[in-house]
Order: C-alpha cells, then sequence, then structure tokens
C-alpha cells in the first residue's frame, strides 16, 4: 500500500516517524496539564462549607494512621505535631499556612468561639491557661479533630464544652 508522508515522500508500508509521535506526546501533556488545572480550579470554586467538609472527611480517614510527634512534619509518614498535621489538612483544600499554633493563628481571620464554623481552627492551651499551646479542627457541635499525645497517640475528637479541653479553648481563626 502507497502511503505519502508529511515530507511528500512516498513510503510503503505503515511508517511511524517522529513527527507522527509528536503531536499525541503533546496530546497526552495537555490532558496532563488540563486535568491538573482543573483539579486546582475545582478546589478553588468549592463553597466555604464544601472545603470543611471535605478537609474534614480528609482528616478523619487518617484516624489510626497518623502519629503524633512533638516538632515533627513529616507528611511522607504521616507524623507530626497538632500545627504540623492542621497545615496538612488545609493544604487539602488549598489553604497554604504555616507550622505552628501561633503562627497558624496570626494567619487566619478571627472569629468568636459563638461563631464557630466547621471547618476553623480552634487554638487551646495545655501549660499555660490563656496562651496558645495546640490547636484543632473544628467538626462541629463543639467538637474538634487534633493531633495529640498523651493517654490517646494520635488523632483523636475533643470537646470544647466537656472535660479537659472545656476549660482550655484561647481562640479560633478561619481560612476559607
Amino acid at each position: 500500500m502507497k502511503i505519502q508522508n508529511k515530507l511528500g515522500k512516498i513510503v510503503f508500508g505503515v511508517v511511524m516517524s517522529t513527527a507522527l509521535i509528536l503531536p499525541t506526546t503533546t496530546t497526552a501533556f495537555a490532558a496532563t496539564t488540563t486535568t491538573a488545572a482543573t483539579s486546582a480550579k475545582a478546589t478553588t470554586s468549592m463553597t466555604s462549607a464544601q472545603k470543611a467538609d471535605k478537609m474534614i472527611k480528609f482528616a478523619n480517614s487518617l484516624v489510626g494512621k497518623v502519629k503524633y510527634v512533638y516538632g515533627k512534619n513529616d507528611t511522607k509518614n504521616l507524623i507530626f505535631d497538632c500545627s504540623s498535621f492542621t497545615k496538612y489538612a488545609l493544604k487539602q483544600v488549598g489553604v497554604d499556612v504555616k507550622w505552628g499554633a501561633n503562627a497558624q493563628y496570626n494567619q487566619g481571620k478571627k472569629v468568636a468561639k459563638k461563631d464557630l464554623k466547621k471547618g476553623d481552627l480552634v487554638f487551646l492551651s495545655v501549660k499555660t491557661p490563656g496562651k496558645i499551646g495546640h490547636v484543632g479542627i473544628y467538626v462541629g457541635n463543639g467538637k474538634f479533630i487534633h493531633n495529640t499525645t498523651g493517654s490517646v497517640y494520635g488523632l483523636t475528637t475533643g470537646d470544647l464544652n466537656k472535660g479537659y479541653w472545656s476549660t482550655r479553648y484561647v481562640a479560633a481563626a478561619r481560612y476559607f
């Protein structure tokens, strides 16, 4: 069978040339780039409530998988302190925050306790009353998920209105 290639020459049989392969490669690259751009756009076009739900679902999916180590931010092995975990969770919905509970508090929009919404970060004291020393993600109904040490290592749910954490609330901040 006679076939005329892009250079105008007549060839016999099936010929694969760089000219024929290049458009296929370019198309595959363009599709990959478009997928990444679409994914980023999808995160930015989500409502605040959708971002909060996505972040909380992500955090809950890591219960039993995340370990607590003070001063650690190891995303590969899921070893975090409290603020590196909140940093990691916020990143999942396209929000970049600094590492450190005080730094995260200063980066967000301050929110009164009575105005808390799912996805807000709550800041608590652990040693010095009234001084931020711990951070978690508010999940609603007075509860928050946080990475902690003590009798439970790793992700757990705390209650702002009962028990240990009820007297330790300091502040809250919003990021989306």
